[in-house]
């Protein structure tokens, strides 16, 4: 008989927070779809390797199949459903919307948490694998569609939306 260990944790999300008991083994994405309701981040590859379950953790970008709810505690979460701020759409969403960058739509939660993570990683001078110059000193990368893509390869889409994903950050970074 094996015993499972359970923990009551605090999880903090799109700006609620919730007390609640699970077991210790149990995914973020788990708990934020099963136990809380928020049924935007997708189980699309349960692996770590699809990003349809790309939430945001104190903003910065997490597969949340592959997070531990225990290792989420007291951290602010937010899902596609907390990127709206007072039923208006983000920049963002709205470009994603004009630019057609989804199909399906299956992957467009994580795509978007995603892009929003890389957007602020970005601004904070991050560098990526294509990044010309990433010495201390060296210029700010420029965002363009070789970073974009780079920066957004792990989020992937089965309908091949991807040159309208990069067009709607890319218009949504120049609009700043």
């Amino acid at each position: 008989m094996t015993n499972h260990h359970r923990s009551e944790i605090s999880l903090h999300v799109n700006g609620v927070t919730h007390r609640l008991g699970v077991d210790n083994r149990t995914t973020l994405l788990d708990t934020l779809r099963e136990n809380l309701g928020h049924t935007g981040p997708k189980k699309g590859c349960d692996h770590g390797q699809c990003g349809a379950c790309t939430v945001l953790l104190d903003g910065r970008r997490v597969v949340s199949c592959l997070t531990l709810a225990v290792a989420a505690e007291g951290a602010e979460v937010t899902t596609v459903e907390g990127l709206a701020g007072d039923g208006e759409l983000l920049p963002l969403q709205q470009a994603f919307i004009r630019f057609d960058g989804f199909q399906c739509g299956y992957c467009t939660s994580g795509q978007l948490c995603s892009a929003v993570g890389m957007l602020a990683e970005h601004a904070a001078g991050w560098p990526s694998s294509v990044t010309a110059d990433v010495s201390p000193d060296g210029p700010t990368p420029v965002l363009d569609a070789a970073e974009v893509r780079e920066r957004m390869s792990g989020n992937l889409c089965r309908c091949g939306a991807y040159p309208s994903i990069v067009r709607a950050v890319l218009e949504t970074e120049a609009a700043g």
